[in-house]
């Protein structure tokens, strides 16, 4: 019996070499807006005065430590999510392609997750539903990124990583800005962020062509295959061990300095009373500096050809700016220190995310393995709460955390120098 013969010049798992142009540049940045937004807006504000309330606690660390718990227990299923989502649609023969279906159901589960979130009134519920819309974020975002590899050439992929990551202070603005000055209620808030990230991801799927994975093509499918799928051996493959550990560090430092923002406003500050708007102010001055790092350092990598000098400097950046918030409590130099916590993650987000792409250890394999690359993003999000509490609460305040964060982001800095494959 014959193999089903493919079609002409189908390339699947080929390095793409057409560059996209500016309509897909710009329904990729517009689905992203929509997905930052309903994921950062809960996690900066929604979520932890929504785990105060229910918690009322008689100390601040009670709250603090409820919503590192919450998060915490969000962080698992990230874990687990992210590299399986990869894994399916890498395999995936729909008619429609093989990262689309994906797109869907997680922006799906997503929305109404976030939704049903915003009714909660007990920690357990808050805890369950926080966990779910994590889960389409994560669907969601694993095969939106795919397409980076599947459709966008080396030399592009920096400027197009810049806006995975440029949306992101614009996504928290935008959101904090809208529940903030519309003056929603908790529900309405969550429906809100939820209806709109619909809407901003939904046109991406319908516009831009998925490539269609022909049967003869798909990997195996086992629940054995796939768990060793999920070990990418450092030995055999270094780079991508060594980018994955900076990305982890990286991410942890960052998630540190900023996850317990509102609350460093409020009583490391001693600024209750104008908590929301210094967290607004400040989140401005992020999105300035973070949009033009990305963008603009972004596109220079592409340029340079070279992607490990802009993650030291990114990495050391950050470092700074925690350091300054830990030594010079004060809301002016807060602001220094958003504006340089900015232009340090841009980069970095930017940058690092295209060279990540370049590292990978298969194409066949790309939304998996960018899937447990993904990890490294969102782990050190949903762990930094839990993380940060300990800190705040055991050893050392909010100095001893700025602290962490800085440690952990010149640790991100100096293990990328391992990276050898790539500048």
């Amino acid at each position: 019996m014959t193999s089903p013969s493919l079609p002409k010049a189908f390339t699947p798992f080929a390095e793409p070499t057409r560059k996209v142009r500016a309509p897909w540049i710009a329904l990729f940045a517009t689905a992203w807006f929509g997905i930052w937004m309903a994921q950062l807006t809960p996690v900066q504000l929604l979520l932890p005065t929504q785990v105060d309330d229910i918690v009322n606690p008689t100390d601040w660390t009670e709250s603090v430590v409820a919503f590192g718990i919450v998060s915490g227990i969000a962080g698992v299923f990230a874990l687990i999510t992210y590299p399986l989502t990869g894994a399916l649609s890498d395999r995936t023969t729909s008619r429609f392609g093989r990262r689309r279906p994906w797109i869907v159901i997680g922006a799906v589960l997503f929305a109404v997750s976030l939704i049903l979130l915003g009714v909660q009134d007990t920690i357990v519920g808050v805890g369950i539903f926080w966990s779910l819309a994590i889960i389409g974020f994560c669907i969601v975002s694993a095969a939106i990124t795919a397409t980076i590899s599947d459709q966008v050439p080396v030399l592009q992929r920096g400027l197009v990583s810049g806006f995975v990551s440029a949306p992101q202070a614009l996504g928290i603005v935008v959101g904090l800005l809208a529940v903030e000055q519309l003056q929603l209620g908790r529900l309405a808030a969550y429906a809100v962020v939820a209806v709109a990230m619909l809407l901003l991801v939904l046109p991406f799927v319908f516009v831009i062509p998925d490539e269609v994975l022909p049967k003869v093509l798909r990997a195996p499918f086992t629940v054995g295959a796939l768990i060793k799928g999920f070990w990418i051996n450092p030995v055999a493959h270094p780079d991508f061990g060594w980018t994955l550990l900076s990305r982890i560090l990286v991410n942890l430092g960052n998630a540190l300095g900023t996850t317990l923002l509102l609350y460093f406003i409020m009583f490391g500050l001693d600024r209750p009373d104008t908590a929301l708007d210094d967290l607004f102010n400040l989140t401005i001055v992020y999105l300035i500096t973070f949009i033009i790092a990305a963008l603009g350092f972004g596109r220079l990598s592409d340029v340079m050809r070279r992607r490990k000098p802009f993650v030291y400097a990114a990495a050391y950046l950050q470092g700074l700016a925690a350091l300054l918030l830990a030594f010079v409590p004060d809301i002016s130099i807060a602001m220094v220190g958003a504006g340089l916590l900015g232009l340090g993650y841009g980069c970095f987000m930017a940058v690092d995310q295209a060279l990540a792409t370049q590292v990978l250890p298969s194409s066949h394999t790309r939304g998996k393995d960018l899937g447990i690359m993904n990890i490294a993003t969102a782990v050190p999000q949903a762990v930094a709460p839990l993380l940060g509490s300990v800190v705040v609460a055991l050893l050392g305040g909010f100095t001893g955390l700025f602290i962490a964060s800085a440690v952990f982001a010149a640790l991100g800095g100096l293990t990328v120098i391992r990276v050898k494959s790539v500048k």
